[in-house]
């Protein structure tokens, strides 16, 4: 029987995560907040989501009749995906080569495999829903870009690779998507329940997932476990005031990047024809 060596698994997992570095993790970081506060901020958030998540699923709509895929649109989605597949694969290397694969779990390298699965996808409903989800937690990508964090990226083509990476999955696949109708519809624009349950889903994927790990391999992932160095709300209480304003970026930047999308496809085709 094999036996796995989990020394090399964890080494490989996390092994080269650099603790100096202020916000990337260690000991003092996972100290930050009390395990009081932490199990406190984790149970009432999670209920304030199950309420959420009570009220708001009845109204998470799904159309009726799909729209057609736009013609033509195969050999670009096909040539976007091997893009893509390729950008998350030499990613993944970086990782494994500088034993950080555990920060793959972070939200950005998330949606680039939903992105993937997208692509990759027959036309159903199921597509649908998981586009429109897909089309709300973009905001991560958005502060990645914003707000880059590129200095512990040390080998050759690693920061060009992140640049590419977040412009595919924030501007260039949804806008695809978006140009390529079928499955790839948002709800209308002054309804935000799909936005309400990404945000459902997102706390608790940050929560339940990344809080743990965090704290086993003393890893901040997407600064669950302690708060980032450019975070403007460094303090005691930068959790809470994450819980206030990223469920507004998420409603934003979800109908924004589907204003430009949809902007943009129609400056391309033209207005859609109607029955």
């Amino acid at each position: 029987m094999v036996q796995l060596d989990w020394s090399f698994i964890l080494d490989i997992a996390y092994g080269g995560v650099n603790h100096s570095l202020p916000g990337n993790g260690g000991p003092a970081c996972a100290r930050f907040l009390s395990t009081r506060q932490r199990v406190l901020e984790t149970v009432s958030y999670m209920l304030f989501c199950v309420v959420l998540l009570y009220f708001i699923l009845p109204r998470c709509r799904i159309p009726e009749k799909l729209p057609p895929l736009r013609e033509g649109t195969l050999f670009a989605r096909r040539l976007l995906l091997g893009l893509l597949c390729v950008t998350f694969a030499i990613e993944a290397g970086f990782k494994v080569a500088t034993k950080q694969v555990i920060y793959l779990l972070n939200p950005c390298h998330v949606l680039n495999v939903l992105q993937i699965y997208l692509l990759a996808a027959k036309p159903s409903k199921h597509v649908l829903c998981l586009f429109r989800i897909n089309m709300y937690i973009l905001f991560g990508a958005l502060l990645a870009v914003v707000f880059p964090v590129v200095n512990t990226r040390l080998l050759p083509f690693e920061v060009e690779i992140y640049w590419i990476q977040h412009l595919l999955i924030l501007l260039i696949v949804p806008v695809f998507l978006i140009h390529c109708r079928g499955p790839f519809v948002m709800d209308p624009l002054l309804d935000i329940s799909w936005g309400i349950l990404t945000i459902v889903i997102y706390a608790t994927y940050m929560f339940l997932v990344l809080q743990p790990l965090g704290m086993l391999s003393e890893v901040n992932l997407n600064n669950m476990v302690c708060p980032a160095v450019s975070d403007p709300f460094v303090g005691p209480y930068y959790r809470v005031m994450a819980c206030i304003y990223i469920p507004l970026l998420i409603i934003l930047c979800g109908k924004g990047v589907t204003i430009v999308g949809e902007g943009f496809v129609r400056i391309v085709n033209g207005p859609e024809k109607t029955d």
